[in-house]
């Protein structure tokens, strides 16, 4: 788990002259992304409000993760904005059934372009040195937003019963574990096992959206899904506490 970065005294001068002015630049485009869906979708105006939230949300929590003496973005963080900036589109338009369940292809496109843009991010900050724990941090919690949201849209469409948001709930019971149990916060190390079912996860639920997946389909994948992210945190919570037995003796 990465390090919380936070606001420190003294840092609010450089803050203000870089990440203001790349947050800045991306409500431009949250406002003229989300206009544009909105004239597709025939929307209310006020799907502008509902979306601009969120990524003034996001907005705050990446001032409150920037690390000190950061100078700027990088082009790897400006793509993972990007995709925060669909993934808030495809949130805001989840709040109106009507319009998911008769745009579904276009909030479905929304949604690919989201998870391709996962995996371009991270290619380019491997291919220009820029790989960072604040852009890991950044990436992360994305991915774990955009997969409970992806279960609250299968939801909406009544594909598969309420029990399905567990699969998105699952990251923020871990957080949430962890104020109880400490050593859940230390670091993991590299796995490519986490980044495929992470992977596989969102893929899943992009298929169970599609018009032509049966309920029963829908089900069997959803429970298969919970399946191997639920082993997947089990892996991870018995390698943390057999590290914390480790150094606790």
């Amino acid at each position: 788990m990465a390090r919380r970065f936070a606001i420190r005294p003294g840092t609010l001068v450089p803050i203000a002259h870089s990440a203001v002015r790349e947050l800045g630049a991306g409500l431009l485009i949250v406002a003229l992304l989300t206009e544009i869906v909105r004239l597709l979708t025939t929307a209310p105006i006020t799907l502008h409000l509902g979306v601009g939230s969120l990524y003034l949300g996001m907005a705050g929590l990446l001032l409150g993760w920037w690390p000190t003496g950061r100078s700027g973005f990088g082009w790897a963080n400006r793509i993972t904005l990007l995709r925060g900036v669909l993934i808030a589109i495809f949130t805001g338009l989840l709040w109106m059934p009507t319009l998911l369940t008769r745009h579904v292809e276009l909030v479905m496109g929304i949604a690919l372009v989201a998870l391709l843009l996962d995996g371009v991010d991270g290619w380019v900050a491997r291919r220009t040195a820029t790989t960072s724990t604040f852009g890991a941090r950044f990436d992360m919690e994305l991915d774990a937003f955009f997969i409970l949201m992806l279960c609250v849209a299968v939801m909406q469409l009544d594909k598969v019963a309420p029990w399905i948001l567990a699969i998105g709930a699952l990251r923020y019971l871990f957080v949430a574990a962890s104020w109880a149990w400490p050593w859940l916060r230390a670091d993991l190390p590299e796995s490519r096992r986490r980044k495929t079912f992470c992977v596989w996860q969102v893929i899943t639920l992009l298929v169970i959206l599609l018009p032509f997946i049966s309920e029963t389909t829908a089900t069997g994948l959803a429970a298969l899904s919970l399946l191997l992210l639920s082993s997947s945190f089990l892996i991870d919570g018995l390698w943390l506490y057999r590290q914390h037995t480790v150094n606790a003796t």
